[in-house]
C-alpha cells in the first residue's frame, strides 16, 4: 500500500533530515510501549559506518538487486556505486523521493505485496535494515517468499536482516511476545505505528523472528539459508537461497 502524505511519518523524516532539519520519529506499539529514536541519520549511514554484519553482507550480492523497503537508499547506493544494476522500492513516496535526490538512479513506489514479474527479474533480494521484518507475518511470509521465486533468476538469493526478539530480558518485551502468542501470533510479530510529528502511517505488524523461526518459515517454499552472518548482538543477516528442484 502506498502511503498518503498524512501516513507518510518515516519519509516527512527523512525529507526533513535530509534539509537539515532536526528529525526524530516515535515507534508506537499496540500494546502502548513507545519508543523515541535518536534521528533519522541513521537511515543516511556511509558504508564505513555499517556494522560489520552488513558489510559482509555486501559480498554476497550478486547481478540484478532489488532492494525492498530501500528508505533513503544507503545500500541501494553503495551497491549502484559498485556497478550494480539495482532498483529500489519503497512504500514511502517521500523516501523514494529522497533516494532519487541523492542520485538513485531507479527508485519506485512500491509495497513488498507489489513485487511481480512486471519489475523484472532478479538475482538478489536484498531485504537490509531489518527488513526482513516487512513479510509481517508467518503465511504473509510464506505467501511472498513463493512469488519471489517467480521474479528472481534460477540463483537467485535473498539477503534478509532480522532480529531475535527472544534475546532480551526487558520485561515488557518478554510480555509482549507472551501476549502475541495468546492471540495466536507469532512471538515477535509486532502490531506498531511510525509517528512523525503531525504525520502517522497506518497500523501494521512487523515482524522479528529467531534463527530457528526463519528456517520455520522458508520450510517448503523453494528457499532455504544458507549462512548466517551474525552481529555481536541480537541482528543478524541471512543468505538465503533456492533450494535445487
Amino acid at each position: 500500500m502506498m502511503l498518503k502524505d498524512q501516513q507518510d511519518a518515516y519519509g516527512h523524516g527523512l525529507l526533513d533530515h535530509l534539509s537539515g532539519k532536526p528529525a526524530a520519529e516515535i515507534v508506537q506499539r499496540d500494546d502502548g510501549y513507545f519508543n523515541a529514536n535518536h534521528g533519522f541519520g541513521g537511515y543516511f549511514t556511509e558504508y564505513r559506518d555499517w556494522p560489520p554484519h552488513c558489510k559482509r553482507a555486501m559480498k554476497h550480492v550478486r547481478g540484478q538487486v532489488l532492494d525492498i523497503g530501500c528508505g533513503a537508499g544507503r545500500h541501494s547506493l553503495y551497491l549502484q556505486e559498485a556497478g550494480f544494476d539495482v532498483l529500489g522500492i519503497d512504500n514511502s513516496p517521500l523516501a523514494i523521493k529522497v533516494c532519487k535526490q541523492r542520485g538513485l538512479k531507479k527508485a519506485r513506489v512500491l509495497s513488498i505485496t507489489q513485487v511481480t514479474s512486471k519489475l523484472g527479474r532478479f538475482d538478489t533480494i536484498l531485504m537490509l535494515g531489518n527488513n526482513f521484518g516487512l513479510f509481517g507475518s508467518f503465511q504473509r511470509a510464506r505467501w511472498l517468499l513463493r512469488r519471489f521465486k517467480g521474479v528472481t533468476s534460477e540463483n537467485a538469493r535473498i539477503i534478509a536482516e532480522s532480529n531475535d526478539p527472544y534475546m532480551t530480558e526487558d520485561p515488557e518485551h518478554l510480555a509482549y511476545h507472551r501476549r502475541s502468542r495468546r492471540r495466536g501470533r507469532m512471538g515477535g510479530q509486532i502490531r506498531m505505528q511510525v509517528r512523525y510529528r503531525v504525520y502517522a502511517t497506518p497500523w501494521f505488524d512487523y515482524l522479528l523472528v529467531s534463527k530457528d523461526e526463519m528456517k520455520a518459515i522458508l520450510a517448503g517454499t523453494g528457499w532455504a539459508v544458507r549462512r548466517f552472518l551474525d552481529s555481536e548482538g541480537s541482528a543478524y543477516v541471512a543468505v538465503i537461497e533456492k533450494e535445487c528442484a
